[in-house]
């Protein structure tokens, strides 16, 4: 389904019905990310690479900054919320293989 764009929304029930289904949108996708995370530990382990990789967490940071940017929305905001589940994933990776290995 295509949505309207906002500026064509009249009324803040049509826009809450647009947030929302935008919303759904959102959790498919975050849904789907957070399969493809569940595999990195199998794959870190098997690889020697350690559950936490300051490098590769800089890398994705300044990667969502700069897409943000793109598409005129807060580096800041976005980056924050990358943090969040970064170390979200971090925190179960750690829970399977630990905290050893090297940075990758």
């Amino acid at each position: 389904m295509t949505r309207r764009p906002p500026d064509e929304i009249e009324t803040m029930a049509e826009l809450r019905v647009s947030i929302d289904a935008i919303d759904d949108a959102l959790m498919d996708l975050l849904a789907e990310r957070f399969r493809h995370t569940d595999r990195a530990p199998a794959l870190k382990a098997r690889e020697g690479i350690a559950a936490r990789a300051p490098g590769r967490v800089q890398a994705v940071l300044d990667h969502v900054r700069s897409k943000a940017t793109d598409r005129d929305v807060d580096p800041e905001v976005v980056a924050e919320m990358w943090r969040i589940m970064i170390e979200a994933v971090i925190a179960q990776e750690e829970a399977v293989i630990g905290t050893g290995g090297r940075d990758g």
